[in-house]
């Protein structure tokens, strides 16, 4: 199956790029990623630049936002990431303005690697700090200590970066309210732009999933979680950030914006091997095999594991659920501009009965989660999972 027989009304404007890569696997992840020698590297930037160009040939308009993610992009080793970053640029049209977000580990990057980035478009940079605790690093089985966040964010100013992201985790193993305000505030301590807090969620087939079964695995309970959320958001805020998505807090104008095309629901390329996009009327999830990606690459084809259509009323649960996450909710105007409906027609039932029970609010035309009740929101969107049964 290939782009042209796929039903595209509506061409991407983000593309979303796997670097599968890192030194080590974290005892927490379950993402698509391998340790592998720079040869086998080499081989996958190859194939991946193919199918960089094959996609950029279903692409119609400018890219607003690309983004590295991995595994670690900047395992790559620089000749390879300069490649590739060349390759996208030479055939996908990037805005001028666009942002051009690359991923790294703290430890993982060096001023040099980081000017060159720089240099070759990219001007967002995000680091998976998770925490400033070396014994919860250590834990989590990082590589990197808390140092190192704080010296891989200077190289970035130095590098001429002026938006910088670090990912915090908290409800880890043996972590408790007091790490997290040190790891907040010395995040903040570092003058970054972003922060990303998220809840630790133990997946099936890690090792941390694997201790959890066997009872070794010491968890803050719910109540001890709430409060560190409370402290994150309270934290962040009063230091001048805004709390715009459920686990996100941007400095005014640095919200991350590839990541609102996701919240958004507005459609995505995404390449490499395990990338998920969606494209037309269709989720796209390619194959998480090296050697199989390699292989349908070979042969011409599209590494397309997944083929999955999208309901028009998938397409608009969806945008409930995750719009919902977003302190801007979910715009009745864009709403009916996007699907030709009204919003209270569609969902008028849920909405209702939400908002009689205060779980939502409608405020200059959107509706949203009230702030205080963003701690429970999964319990709130899931309200508007499977509740239309026409297409």
């Amino acid at each position: 199956m290939s782009f042209a027989q796929l039903t595209i009304e509506e061409s991407p404007r983000a593309l979303y790029v796997h670097i599968p890569f890192c030194k080590s696997r974290c005892f927490y992840c379950d993402f698509t990623t391998y340790v592998a020698p720079t040869s086998e590297m080499e081989v996958y930037a190859l194939h991946l630049e193919e199918e960089v160009r094959r996609t950029a040939a279903a692409s119609d308009v400018p890219l607003s936002s690309v983004f590295f993610g991995g595994g670690t992009p900047t395992r790559l080793p620089s000749p390879l990431l300069k490649r590739l970053l060349k390759s996208i640029w030479t055939h996908f049209d990037v805005a001028a303005d666009a942002e051009v977000t690359m991923e790294a580990n703290p430890g993982s990057v060096h001023l040099e690697q980081l000017k060159m980035l720089r240099d070759c478009g990219v001007n967002r940079i995000s680091f998976g700090a998770q925490s400033f605790s070396d014994r919860l690093l250590m834990t989590l089985g990082r590589l990197h200590d808390a140092r190192a966040i704080e010296q891989s964010v200077s190289m970035a100013s130095q590098a001429g970066f002026s938006n910088v992201s670090v990912d915090l985790m908290f409800g880890l193993p043996d972590q408790h309210v007091s790490d997290v305000r040190e790891s907040v505030l010395r995040a903040v301590s570092t003058g970054v732009q972003h922060v990303s807090a998220y809840w630790l969620k133990v997946e099936d087939g890690t090792p941390f999933a694997r201790w959890q079964s066997e009872g070794n695995l010491h968890l803050p309970g719910e109540d001890e979680e709430a409060d560190m959320y409370e402290l994150v958001r309270d934290l962040l805020t009063s230091a001048g950030f805004r709390h715009y998505e459920i686990s996100n807090f941007a400095q005014s104008g640095f919200e991350a914006r590839h990541n609102l095309v996701y919240w958004r629901n507005q459609p995505y390329f995404g390449v490499g091997a395990g990338a998920h996009g969606w494209v037309g009327d269709c989720r796209l999830v390619n194959v998480k095999s090296l050697v199989s990606y390699a292989n349908r690459i070979q042969r011409g084809d599209m590494p397309w594991d997944e083929v999955n259509h999208v309901s028009r009323a998938e397409a608009m649960e969806t945008t409930m659920m995750l719009g919902l996450r977003l302190a801007e909710g979910v715009s009745e105007r864009d709403f009916e501009e996007r699907y030709g409906l009204r919003l209270d027609a569609v969902f008028g039932d849920v909405l209702r009965n939400l908002e009689s029970r205060q779980w939502l609010e409608k405020c200059h035309g959107s509706w949203r989660i009230p702030h205080a009740l963003w701690p429970v929101s999964n319990e709130i969107v899931e309200k508007f999972v499977d509740v239309l049964d026409v297409d």
